[in-house]
């Protein structure tokens, strides 16, 4: 994790990872209210049913930091930090497949030669 006050200290955290409110707020630096506003927005998605239940998975960490750094670098509202998310998660998306569909074709290529 990131801290400017003290230099650099790191935790793996993968898709088996999970955490709780207090440790994505603490991971992140960020306060309840901000989680509660992503979980609302539909930036973050949550196992539980209430605050004091959810858990999170891992890599919503790196989500919650993408979204505070486009809030800070772009000025953008939590609804265009939203909407900057869904779209970076779309060119990924997209990114994914033309590089199986490359792969494809260079085999398929392969196969004729």
């Amino acid at each position: 994790m990131l801290n400017p006050n003290n230099g650099l200290e790191g935790e793996l955290l993968d898709e088996q990872r999970t955490l709780s409110l207090t440790e994505l707020t603490r991971f992140c630096g960020v306060d309840l209210d901000l989680i509660s506003a992503m979980v609302a927005e539909g930036m973050l998605h949550p196992r539980g049913a209430a605050p004091e239940q959810w858990i999170f998975r891992g890599v919503e960490v790196v989500r919650v930091r993408r979204a505070v750094r486009l809030q800070q670098d772009l000025e953008l509202n939590l609804p265009g930090a939203a909407l900057a998310l869904e779209l970076l998660d779309e060119i990924e998306r997209l990114r994914c497949r033309v590089r199986r569909l490359e792969q494809h074709a260079e085999r398929w290529s392969d196969a004729d030669v």
